[in-house]
């Protein structure tokens, strides 16, 4: 898998960037063809390398570790796919969406829809019609006839994927078989990325492609000296494909998006040496990333999420969610059926679109005095009231001159109108009088029809959200602010509940500032009656022939982002399984995916302790190792290589910012966290282990073959020289780790049960929280 180019630098990464030493321009001679075929010829030459290591990394063996790291990353992620025959943890959501896609009926989720795609289309693929619902964790999938084994083999398929994936990542930046394969190994026999590759999940989906991303940016490092060239183009191209579908398969994604973003910035800012490059080759390079890096992602997430609005067409469980712009753009919802135009004289509910609380108001006065001494206005009560009731009527009343009939007589946007109270026969008003709950908000009341002389008061304007000049209010379609003409407050209700006075109803009042965010927004609910009934009941009629309304995709899109990510910062909920990224790369605390009484069965998943506590290990000695090396070159002390730094800082350095980015920034996140939302950030950490491990083992690597230019000679191969440490190591390490997986299946694979006594021997922390465990618990 070698290209052409060095594997050196491939993050761009390091404390100091050289130029590449000029080589005088040498004419071919018979001489040189002669050194030429020298070098060619001892390319396998042993060079003192144990006997293990020379036969690593022979051609053949190469392939077979690679074929047998895959074949049993397939067997124990496909290993009793069909068990348990029921729904599992998350699988009542993203099943579920994947039926949604089936049935074509609009839903909403903060992740993006990439991964949810790929999961309906290998449900489709295996005759799944989208007709089971994923209601709740142990519904039975076998008693329903669902082919769930063909979703779960999706994950399984691509997260046995992304073990070779690893291997090979390794490889390319020039790293022997052994530590590639050790690497691997962390990835292939651990039980919570195995826990999560065999479900209906977006994790496997996720990290496979993350790898790839990887992968792909450092196959395109490697043609720097060959810039411009097609497989130039054709590896950042496919980084940034990768990464859109990193990013388009779930929220979390775009942290690889910035992890090769950081990349990116650091290899510019070295092309930006003036020694290197003149302004036409740093201006060619910058519009190329440009292209590669931000277009093209973009490009890919949007057509995903185009793909998603043109299969979604019909209404569904997500339409609550969506503006009634977007829900009348979809086949069968209420909107777009029961929406009518609302005339002048028409007598209609209102309701508030937060809340669902209606606009009411009953005989009732506010009292005299309040409890901190203020004076209200004794005016009549104006409320939210959540059930149906007469007091709840209002007459839509023009403030300008109607013509007899006609469209004419439709309320529009921006329209100056008021609003009669049906049963009391007063006018909705709001004046310079504080309001019950609030000392810094206007009071809401009515004014009787004998007292016009304050009919300015009664004045509102009507802004349809988003609206347009001359667009039609209608029921349910629209939201609108009602908007007080004379003191230019909102009409709101702040979700302050009134005493008994008010019957415990809701407080309605003004303010020019809304608090909280869309306290202020209504939509017309009904038209209960008419000017001219039979013209209503007309209107009114069957309207099931009604087209879906169009709308812009990047309106869609746009919505749909914010929406997303307001609802995934609001997942603030406490959980059982909720754990602290600090206790993750320590698998302090794992996560209860399922549970059987019959037989004691249970599917906990947790991190292998051998391969995390090796990772996590290996990334807190690169963080020693890498200020120790500043201080040494700083003191110039002769401590490393300058090959041995510049690869720990550019190989090494780039999955330690990959790490960094995966890991850090969710301390600053408020919303619930799992231990599943450190698997990518554990995938870096395997990458940063063989790393180390190299470094432990040896100061060389596997250093193919390099033109930097068409007149250098080309450099002997090196080759990395681990001993037998490295190799034993290896071997121990992975002995250890199958050993502990085989012992973990049971909570891997949610089979055999185990009594109360072997799960307490299974319980290898005390913070593991599994269940069936004796009452003595095994003071661990």
């Amino acid at each position: 898998m070698s290209s052409p180019a060095g594997p050196s630098r491939i993050g761009g990464l390091g404390p100091r960037h050289r130029k590449p030493p000029t080589v005088e321009p040498r004419v071919p001679t018979e001489d040189y063809d002669e050194e030429h075929e020298r070098l060619t010829t001892n390319f396998n030459h042993p060079r003192n390398r144990s006997a293990i290591e020379q036969y690593m990394e022979a051609p053949h063996a190469k392939q077979i570790t690679v074929v047998v790291l895959t074949v049993l990353a397939f067997i124990v992620r496909f290993a009793k796919l069909n068990h348990p025959d029921q729904v599992v943890f998350d699988e009542v959501h993203f099943g579920k969406f994947a039926a949604y896609y089936l049935r074509r009926e609009y839903y909403f989720d903060v992740h993006p829809p990439f991964a949810k795609l790929l999961l309906a289309l290998a449900g489709w693929f295996v005759g799944f019609e989208g007709d089971f619902d994923f209601l709740n964790i142990g519904d039975s999938y076998s008693a329903n006839n669902v082919p769930y084994w063909g979703m779960r083999a999706l994950p399984a398929i691509l997260g046995s994927l992304t073990v070779p994936v690893v291997y090979y990542i390794m490889q390319e930046c020039g790293y022997s078989t052994i530590i590639a394969a050790f690497s691997a190994i962390i990835i292939l026999f651990d039980n919570a990325h195995v826990t999560q590759s065999r479900l209906i999940l977006l994790d496997a989906i996720l990290i496979f492609f993350m790898s790839l991303t990887i992968y792909s940016y450092v196959k395109f490092r490697k043609y720097r000296y060959h810039e411009f060239t097609f497989d130039w183009w054709a590896w950042m191209l496919a980084t940034g494909v990768f990464m859109a579908c990193t990013w388009s398969s779930k929220v979390n994604g775009i942290l690889t998006v910035v992890a090769v973003g950081i990349a990116v910035m650091v290899d510019l800012w070295d092309l930006l040496d003036w020694r290197k490059s003149d302004n036409e080759r740093i201006t060619k390079h910058f519009l190329a990333r440009v292209v590669g890096f931000i277009v093209v992602p973009l490009i890919f997430y949007l057509f995903f999420f185009w793909i998603h609005f043109a299969i979604l067409t019909h209404s569904g469980t997500g339409d609550g969610f969506m503006s009634p712009a977007f829900q009348e753009t979809l086949i069968g919802n209420e909107l777009l059926m029961n929406s009518h135009e609302i005339r002048y004289f028409d007598t209609i509910t209102i309701k508030h679109v937060n809340t669902k609380n209606l606009l009411h108001s009953h005989p009732q006065r506010y009292p005299r005095d309040y409890p901190d001494k203020r004076v209200s206005s004794q005016g009549q009560q104006v409320t939210g009231y959540p059930h149906e009731d007469e007091n709840n009527n209002w007459i839509v009343v023009p403030t300008k001159a109607l013509p007899e009939t006609g469209r004419g007589r439709i309320v529009r946007h921006n329209d100056i109108i008021q609003l009669l109270h049906v049963q009391t026969d007063s006018f909705l008003m709001t004046h310079d009088v504080a309001s019950p709950g609030y000392t810094t908000h206007q009071e809401f009341t009515t004014l009787p029809k004998d007292q016009m002389h304050r009919y300015n008061e009664t004045l509102f304007h009507l802004h349809l959200i988003d609206g347009y000049e001359g667009q039609v209010l209608t029921t349910k379609a629209n939201h609108f602010k009602l908007q007080h003409a004379v003191t230019t407050v909102y009409m709101m209700l702040p979700g302050h509940e009134l005493p008994d006075w008010a019957f415990n109803q809701q407080e309605v009042n003004g303010h020019r500032q809304p608090e909280p965010e869309g306290s202020e927004i209504w939509v017309g609910d009904a038209i209960v009656a008419g000017e001219h009934l039979d013209e209503l009941d007309e209107r009114l009629g069957n309207q099931k022939d009604r087209k879906p309304k169009s709308m812009n995709f990047f309106s869609k899109f746009i919505q749909l982002q914010d929406l997303m990510f307001a609802h995934n910062a609001g997942l603030t909920a406490s959980h059982p399984y909720a754990s602290s990224p600090s206790s993750w790369p320590f698998a302090k605390k794992g996560i209860s995916f399922w549970t059987q009484n019959e037989g004691h069965k249970q599917i906990y998943m947790v991190g292998n302790l051998v391969g995390w506590w090796t990772a996590a290990g290996a990334v807190f000695l690169i963080f020693g190792i890498f200020p120790a090396s500043i201080f040494a070159e700083r003191r110039n002390i002769p401590v490393l290589t300058e090959s041995v730094t510049h690869r720990l800082w550019n190989s090494c350095g780039f999955f330690v910012v990959v790490w960094v980015v995966h890991y850090a920034p969710f301390f600053l996140f408020s919303r619930q966290l799992f231990l599943h939302h450190y698997l990518p950030a554990h995938l870096a950490s395997a990458l940063i282990a063989g790393a180390v491990l190299n470094f432990i083992c040896t100061e060389t690597i596997n250093y193919p073959i390099s033109y930097r230019g068409l007149d250098t000679p080309p450099k002997p191969r090196e080759y990395a020289d681990l001993g037998v440490k490295g190799p034993v190591f290896v071997g121990v390490f992975t002995l250890l780790q199958f050993s502990l997986f085989i012992f973990m299946a049971p909570l891997t694979y949610g089979t055999p049960g185990l009594d109360g006594d072997e799960v307490n021997r299974h319980r290898l922390r005390k913070s593991w929280t599994l269940h069936f465990a004796s009452k003595e618990m095994a003071d661990l």
